[in-house]
């Protein structure tokens, strides 16, 4: 398997080219987050990641064991954890009234990337503790959030979603564990969860698992349950740990890939009952939950973009070092590597544009979160948050689905080699796979984005965001050859967006299964168009850079050329996406499932 090498370059380039740092950093509460301060941050990250994540990431493939309802981690992985607690990787984000650095959360996505590009399976267990906190931060009563947070913001605890069971899968109104009050203001909670993301192991003394279950008295379906927080260990006043609580992983998940990261089955109450307390209000488990689920729907799309970019660096160093077949136009005996074949290139271009495709997309998300909270005016906090909302579903989906599509195209530039697993690239198609079905299925944000997003508003942060795009496509110029090409192929792609998503809202008046049956379309559409925009963007900040006189120019020309070709090529599906949106839904409604 390759080394890992951290892109801090096109990774400070997105930040503040799309995402706006430099701006985001002049807003209240983020005036820690200079120029030189995020440049050593990264330094340091990339240094990290390269020398101690990228190494165990084979061994996580290995697996974990589970013995007496304890899990031991792969070999490498809870000694990396140590090391990511104490050089104070896990606070970064947080509020530092609870021992958090309060950087811009576009930096902690940033970051974020480089943990998965090292180790995605290690990088999980930080992912799901992040959730937790922000559950309860913002639900929790000061009493916990005392309690809780500052070991949960330093690593020394991680945290945990107990959301599904066996029986619900994506329908939580089919929950079963349930909650009894234990007659001293708290509760019992009695039932099993399944896919529980590091659900036990053996990186800390104490994991706060919170639960989602039924409210004693409560309704039937989702409007029954509510969230609690439920702790291995029982935490005394003083914050030491008390006696082990009624809660224990009964099984492992056997997986496809990601090996490194124990998905557990959890058991609550075989003893009579778990210690829980309430977290927020009874009754408000799903709205409380998806605090939880939007942060971790974002994080899951920078799974998708951490994979995709170690796998392009794996398939690329690999193009670089295999020599096959005599190249069309080369000297005689040149001896050219693979890179220079025009599929190859072609493939490796393709996983490149993806890629970065999929960081600027993110990065411009997690920057709309950070105006969402930050922002000094309440308008633009509102306007924010509307784009945030809409975007979430965007990244989840289209980010992990190129994140399989990249990891795919990097087994086929290794060929035969890349099915052996001694190469490395099986792994990385197989951990990605899940991606698409983690905190919802791509389904289920098409779904999101279709009926919450889009048609809720009737359009309207979806049109506000395509007349941004096309207002600055105006700024594009006539000069030279890449902007104005670049200008021409966005144009009718963005009405492509705006077409697709009149269908969406006539449709959905008209008969909802319409817009349905083609809202996986319609994500996509989404996500390949603004991605091909965000890009333009980048190359246009790189020929004004040129302008300027930047002496990075083969870095700088790099970005005009893989705009073009993404413009080009992968921009190119949107007229496809809009096909199927226009004509898909009728004839898939047409088919008798039993047929199927």
């Amino acid at each position: 398997m390759s080394a890992y090498e951290a892109p801090l370059k096109d990774i400070l380039f997105a930040l503040n080219e799309v995402a706006g740092l430099p701006e985001i950093a002049a807003l209240p509460g983020y005036e820690e987050a200079g120029a030189d301060t995020i440049a050593a941050i990264f330094e340091a990250a990339g240094t990290f990641s390269g020398e101690v994540l990228a190494p165990i990431n084979k061994n996580g493939d290995k697996g974990c064991s589970l013995k007496d309802g304890k899990v031991t981690t792969a070999e490498g992985y809870r000694d990396a954890y140590q090391r990511f607690v104490a050089d104070g990787w896990n606070a970064v984000a947080f509020d530092p009234a609870f021992g958090g650095q309060g950087m811009p959360w576009v930096v902690t996505t940033a970051l974020q990337e480089i943990w998965n590009s090292g180790s995605v399976a290690f990088a999980a267990c930080p992912m799901l503790t992040q959730a937790a906190v922000e559950a309860i931060y913002h639900h929790g009563t000061d009493a916990q959030k005392a309690k809780y947070l500052p070991k949960l913001i330093s690593g020394e605890w991680t945290g945990t979603m107990n959301l599904t069971e066996a029986q619900a899968g994506t329908d939580l109104g089919a929950i079963r564990t349930r909650a009894e009050e234990d007659g001293k203001g708290g509760y019992l909670l009695k039932g099993q969860k399944i896919f529980i993301t590091h659900g036990e192991h053996d990186f800390v003394d104490n994991i706060i698992h919170l639960v989602l279950a039924r409210h004693p008295g409560g309704p039937a379906g989702h409007k029954g349950l509510s969230l609690f927080i439920c702790p291995k260990f029982l935490v005394n006043d003083d914050g030491s740990l008390g006696a082990r609580n009624d809660v224990t992983c009964v099984s492992i998940e056997h997986k496809l890939g990601l090996h490194g990261s124990p998905t557990c089955v959890m058991a609550y109450g075989d003893k009579g009952g778990a210690q829980a307390e309430l977290i927020g209000e009874p009754l408000q488990g799903l709205p409380h939950m998806f605090t939880m689920m939007n942060n971790a729907r974002l994080t899951v799309g920078v799974q998708g973009l951490g994979i995709a970019e170690r796998a392009t660096q794996h398939a690329a160093h690999y193009a670089r070092i295999r020599v096959q077949s005599a190249v069309v136009g080369a000297p005689p005996g040149a001896n050219l590597p693979i890179l220079h074949h025009a599929d190859v290139r072609r493939n490796l271009a393709t996983m490149r544009g993806l890629t970065q495709g999929s960081r600027a997309l993110a990065y411009f998300t997690a920057g709309a979160l950070d105006r969402a909270t930050h922002h000094p005016d309440a308008a633009e906090r509102k306007r924010q948050q509307a784009l945030l909302d809409l975007m979430i579903p965007i990244v989840k989906a289209w980010s992990t689905d190129n994140g399989v599509r990249t990891s795919s195209l990097g087994l086929q530039i290794h060929g035969g080699a890349g099915y052996i697993e001694e190469t490395g690239a099986a792994q990385f198609y197989r951990d990605a796979r899940i991606f698409p079905i983690y905190e919802g299925t791509n389904g289920i944000q098409a779904i999101d984005l279709v009926g919450r997003k889009v048609q809720r508003d009737d359009g309207r942060a979806m049109h506000d965001l395509i007349a941004i795009m096309t207002a600055s496509l105006q700024s594009f110029g006539t000069e030279g050859e890449d902007l104005p090409a670049l200008h021409e192929r966005l144009m009718p792609a963005l009405q492509r967006l705006g077409s697709g998503t009149d269908y969406i809202l006539m449709a959905g008046k008209t008969d909802p299964n319409l817009s349905l049956a083609v809202a996986q379309p319609y994500l996509n559409l989404c996500g390949t168009v603004i991605a091909g925009w965000l890009l333009a963007k980048s190359a246009q900040a790189a020929v004004r850079r040129l302008a300027a006189g930047d002496t990075d120019v083969d870095f700088l020309k790099a970005k005009i050329a893989l705009a073009r070709f993404y413009a080009d090529n992968v921009l190119a599906e949107s007229a496809g996406h809009l096909s199927q949106i226009n004509n898909g839904a009728k004839s898939l409604l047409a088919i008798d499932p039993e047929s199927l």
